[in-house]
């Protein structure tokens, strides 16, 4: 059903009403459900003139009131004011405003909203617009959960103020993120994602597992130590990700071993003992450069020596150092899977692409806007130490969109997240949360998060979504919509794999080989 302006009203605003919520009593059969669109109508002070606008709200709570059903009254009484057919029942709604449309700006209520006046349920019409952009901008994210028909668009403007997802465990964030970058690919933008667990690596792949139609533009990078989550004949699309040791700098190995820079005679240690290897090979290793400050022996050399051990869990180094060409391109998505790897290789090799790609913008050596997802931020920008990555993450956090260079951080815990960086996340999609400590850190993070909206977020059923900040006009809520990529992410069917468990004992083992009642483990 679409919905008319000149639909017949279905409530009138009562009790005392304020600009930016009201209440109205509604028919006990026909109020409209929780998250519905209604609209008003309201004089407002536009351009000097004041005119009649229609403004939007949505209903956030539905309660029934009764004086003849009272608690006070014992069941046997209630029973014969059933029988006797007395109905009192009153449906009250709170709505929150929204706004009102002035050409295609979205404006706020500033006067007063009249008990007495008659509430409609919104038109698809009015509701479209508060949900659309033009189609260069528009970025497809779902539907509204209270109108499905009705599509919801974010805008890629809003990515310049960087964007946090966040939601618990199994709330549908990696594939939120996932229907995010498929529509940034189509858009022509350069994605880099950072992929802790393999969730992302699919994104080649069509849901019927066929080839995705831009699967050309989609590459996953691994480095050759990693297990990965997925074995390489599913994911394809597949690069390595290595770096070549002799290539990096004396920053950089300090750096990475925690060498401070007021330890100036560590640090003239480890530049002396690399001068001296260069004078005698170009390609060196770790191992050279270790042997090398043993052989100098000085306590200087033998305290670097201590530090650099530190570089030995990381299983990242190779024959030569991939290109962030090879990562950086229009249109193109590169996941660097870091699935199998220890956390230390997994700081390191985010801090390096992270790096590479924020020098290239900051040179002009990139003219594309780029789109980082970093997802379990929390590992990689914790709120309590510091790491590698970190402090890359806080500097794109804070001066990246400068150079075209936009953060979506991705995380099921928010309050274990750098506060820092997080608060330059001016847009959010918050999925289910039902943990306290991470709805206030939410609370703290955003300023458009209200708390009528923040007691929703435990009632969102999977793969709906709270959607904030600069990248939609109005707080919207939101179905996430279909993923035309595999996800790789999901949890897997505990119950299918148990049965499929037993049905290989039992089709590929005889009952002969099984332990019979009895028998000793000595005897098997």
């Amino acid at each position: 059903m679409s919905y008319s302006p000149n639909s017949e009203p279905i409530g009138r605003i009562v009790g005392k009403t304020l600009t930016n919520e009201f209440l109205f009593v509604s028919k006990k059969e026909e109020h409209p459900p929780k998250y519905e669109y209604v609209s008003i109508k309201s004089k407002e002070k536009v351009r000097d003139e004041i005119r009649e606008v229609e403004v939007l709200a949505q209903v956030t709570e539905i309660s029934s009131l009764s004086e003849v059903y009272s608690e006070s009254y014992d069941m046997e009484h209630l029973e014969r004011i059933h029988e006797a057919g007395i109905e009192d029942a009153n449906v009250v709604c709170l709505a929150r405003t929204l706004g009102y449309i002035d050409g295609n700006e979205i404006l706020v209520p500033r006067r007063a909203i009249y008990p007495g006046n008659e509430v409609y349920l919104a038109s698809d019409s009015l509701v479209e617009k508060f949900f659309s952009y033009p189609e260069e901008e528009g970025l497809k994210i779902g539907y509204l959960i209270s109108r499905p028909r009705i599509p919801v668009n974010i805008s890629v403007k809003g990515f310049r103020r960087h964007l946090a997802i966040i939601a618990q465990t199994g709330a549908g964030k990696s594939y939120a993120a996932g229907v995010l970058i498929e529509e940034l690919l189509d858009k022509g933008a350069t994605v880099i994602v950072l992929d802790p667990h393999g969730d992302y690596v699919f994104l080649g792949t069509s849901k019927d597992g066929s080839r995705y139609s831009k699967w050309d533009r989609i590459k996953v990078f691994r480095n050759p130590n990693s297990m990965g989550r997925y074995d390489q004949s599913m994911v394809g699309n597949l690069s390595e990700y290595v770096v070549k040791f002799s290539e990096l700098s004396t920053e950089e190995i300090c750096r990475i071993c925690g060498i401070q820079e007021r330890w100036t005679k560590i640090i003239n240690a480890i530049e002396t003992s690399m001068a001296e290897i260069n004078k005698e090979k170009s390609d060196y290793t770790l191992d050279d450069l270790m042997e090398k400050l043993r052989e100098r022996g000085d306590e200087n050399s033998l305290n670097a020596l201590r530090y650099l051990k530190r570089m030995e869990k990381l299983r990242v180094f190779g024959d030569y150092t991939t290109s962030i060409e090879e990562l950086l391109k229009p249109m193109h998505v590169s996941i660097v899977d870091l699935s199998g790897l220890n956390d230390a290789t997994m700081d390191f090799i985010a801090y390096k692409v992270l790096e590479g790609v924020y020098s290239k913008l900051l040179n002009g050596e990139f003219d594309y806007p780029v789109f980082v997802f970093v997802e379990e931020a929390h590992k990689l920008v914790p709120s309590k130490k510091s790491t590698m990555s970190s402090e890359i993450i806080n500097t794109i956090a804070t001066e990246g969109r400068k150079f075209g260079m936009f953060l979506v951080l991705i995380t099921q815990r928010p309050s274990r997240i750098n506060s820092e960086s997080l608060s330059q996340c001016n847009s959010q999609i918050i999925l289910r949360i039902t943990n306290p400590v991470d709805q206030n850190a939410v609370r703290m993070a955003s300023e458009r998060m209200s708390e009528e909206l923040l007691r929703d977020l435990p009632g969102l059923n999977v793969g709906e979504a709270i959607i904030v900040g600069e990248v939609t006009k109005v707080p919207v809520m939101v179905k996430i919509r279909e993923r035309r990529t595999m996800e790789g992410g999901a949890d897997i069917d505990i119950v299918s794999k148990l049965r499929d468990a037993r049905d290989e004992v039992r089709q590929g083992r005889g009952h002969e080989e099984f332990i019979k009642p009895g028998k000793m483990f000595s005897e098997v």
